[in-house]
């Protein structure tokens, strides 16, 4: 199979996904359902690519299972953190925007937000799909123990920063408070810190197999999206104002890469 061919097949899966998710949006009034999927639709190109590849190795096994594992965690957290609670408010002022502006919302979030997040993810998912689609020995390389070791770094900041935070919300004592303890206090932003730094990781792994340099525009364009699209810079300008303390917080705490707080 050619790469050309195996990133034709995933795109057509995740598409799939897509509208079949844009179709349950519409009865919800909730596009937002969307991020949901983000991170299970890497798990889908994941195993996807495994199914298809031939004699599939050591390193497209941990390609695999290391993909999975974060897309499934994060999908899961961001169910029970998302169900029940309406649409996004991000997304629900686009609903209004476009409808005041006359538009179909229903029509506009198909290729907008759903057709256009597919495309996204199949591209972020390059470092998956090339690393298992590239020959590989029957033993994993340094390059691969790298990556994997950089991975569960990535993995263990998002997930330890999504459970701290989640434990600070649910108590009502926190409630209009910054959350500043924890992985937090070295870091705004532990959860995105990690995702990244994960990504890197799995590129890293793909690197372990022949020619699959060129795909870190893989976790090149994740880490933009992280920190100037969907991630830090979205959020924190809502949290400056909604957050009395929030600019002190950004005062003393990295928006990134972990270091000890400005006290």
């Amino acid at each position: 199979m050619t790469l050309t061919t195996l990133l034709l097949t995933n795109l057509a899966v995740i598409l799939g996904c897509m509208v079949l998710l844009w179709l349950i949006s519409l009865p919800l009034r909730n596009a937002s359902i969307v991020d949901i999927f983000w991170g299970p639709g890497f798990a889908v190109v994941a195993l996807v690519t495994l199914l298809l590849v031939e004699d599939a190795g050591p390193r497209q096994w941990l390609l695999a299972a290391i993909t999975a594992a974060w897309g499934l965690r994060l999908g899961v957290y961001l169910a029970l953190r998302n169900i029940g609670h309406g649409e996004d408010p991000r997304y629900a002022a686009w609903r209004q925007r476009v409808t005041e502006a006359g538009g179909h919302y229903a029509i506009v979030s198909l290729p907008r937000v759903f057709i256009l997040q597919g495309v996204l993810l199949v591209f972020v998912a390059l470092p998956v799909q090339a690393g298992q689609l590239a020959p590989g020995g029957d033993a994993l390389g340094p390059l691969a123990y790298l990556g994997a070791l950089i991975w569960l770094t990535g993995f263990l900041f998002e997930a330890v920063g999504d459970w701290q935070l989640r434990r600070f919300k649910a108590n009502p004592a926190n409630k209009g408070q910054v959350m500043d303890r924890g992985l937090w206090r070295y870091t705004r932003h532990p959860n995105y810190f990690g995702n990244a730094c994960l990504w890197w990781g799995i590129w890293l792994v793909a690197c372990d197999g022949p020619g699959t340099w060129w795909t870190l525009v893989g976790p090149l364009l994740m880490t933009f999206f992280l920190l100037k699209v969907s991630g830090v810079s979205l959020l924190e300008k809502s949290l400056v104002d909604t957050k009395p303390g929030y600019a002190d917080y950004i005062r003393r705490t990295s928006a990134f890469l972990p270091r000890p707080p400005k006290d």
